[in-house]
């Protein structure tokens, strides 16, 4: 692949799961709450990554649980890749297919009371600061309004269906490193704040810009070296210093890729750690 695709022999791959999302989904058990025909919960759309649905689907799973556990009714969006590799090279023309496929997609969730949730900073941002450019109109606009990361939708101060709702102690350390188009279009705030209230977590975020990643940059043989680079500089450093009992947090799936690669502790989607509160496995 390095000959062929300019893939550098020393980058790991992402690991294909034996059993893609929405085949778990699929096949899932609701709660009883969620079955209810008769008052039925309020929905919500989840738009699901090609990473969650292909490689690192426990990130779905722990989202899903979490949403349900907060009262809603999880609906899984038969969407398109959101376009996001297509803009980076180049191809717009594709990106804008897929653009007005997801719209129209999305457009229906919404008009039935659904916000759109998504779980990959890259993917979810593009639906809200490149689909009004690509699709100039009202409709991608709506999109861009109610679409949502998780972190963002499951604000700790927020009246959720389930009144009943409550996180379990998690009394460790944690490092929260914030993807670059969440701090670009979002900030760490929403992330923060919602880590910050489970009971016990102290989370420190990583001053470190960058992890190096940038999508299939650091995947690119003539980009390796400086790629690490840019993660040695304070990211991977910081997580090397994190006891072994402590925890590593990051929204991003390049990011959770570098920090795994460079230190080899394995980084959790804030969805996993809410998860945890929840005493899941």
């Amino acid at each position: 692949m390095e000959s062929l695709l300019g893939i550098d022999r020393r980058r790991p791959l992402p690991p294909l799961a034996p059993q893609r999302f929405s085949t778990w989904f699929g096949q899932r058990k609701t709660s009883a709450a969620t079955q209810s025909s008769s008052n039925p919960p309020p929905a919500v759309g989840l738009f699901i990554d090609t990473f969650t649905e292909y490689h690192y689907p426990s990130v779905g799973i722990a989202a899903t649980r979490v949403l349900e556990a907060l009262g809603y009714q999880v609906h899984l969006l038969a969407t398109k890749c959101c376009g996001r590799p297509m803009i980076s090279k180049g191809l717009l023309d594709k990106a804008v297919e897929n653009a007005r496929a997801n719209v129209a997609i999305l457009g229906k969730a919404i008009d039935s009371g659904m916000p759109i949730i998504g779980l990959e900073p890259s993917c979810l941002l593009t639906l809200r600061d490149e689909y009004p450019d690509l699709l100039p109109g009202p409709e991608a606009k709506r999109v861009a309004k109610n679409s949502f990361l998780l972190e963002e939708f499951v604000h700790p101060e927020r009246e959720h269906p389930n009144a009943a709702f409550t996180l379990q102690p998690l009394p460790r350390h944690a490092l929260f490193h914030g993807h670059c188009h969440l701090k670009a279009l979002v900030g760490s705030e929403p992330s923060l704040r919602l880590l910050r209230s489970i009971p016990g977590l102290e989370v420190e975020e990583v001053e470190s810009g960058c992890c190096g990643m940038a999508g299939a940059f650091g995947f690119e043989k003539e980009h390796y070296d400086i790629s690490l680079a840019i993660a040695e500089r304070r990211l991977a450093p910081a997580v090397r210093a994190l006891p072994p009992d402590g925890l590593i947090i990051a929204g991003g799936v390049s990011c959770r890729q570098q920090i795994l690669h460079t230190t080899g502790r394995e980084p959790l989607h804030p969805a996993e750690v809410l998860e945890r509160a929840l005493g899941g496995s």
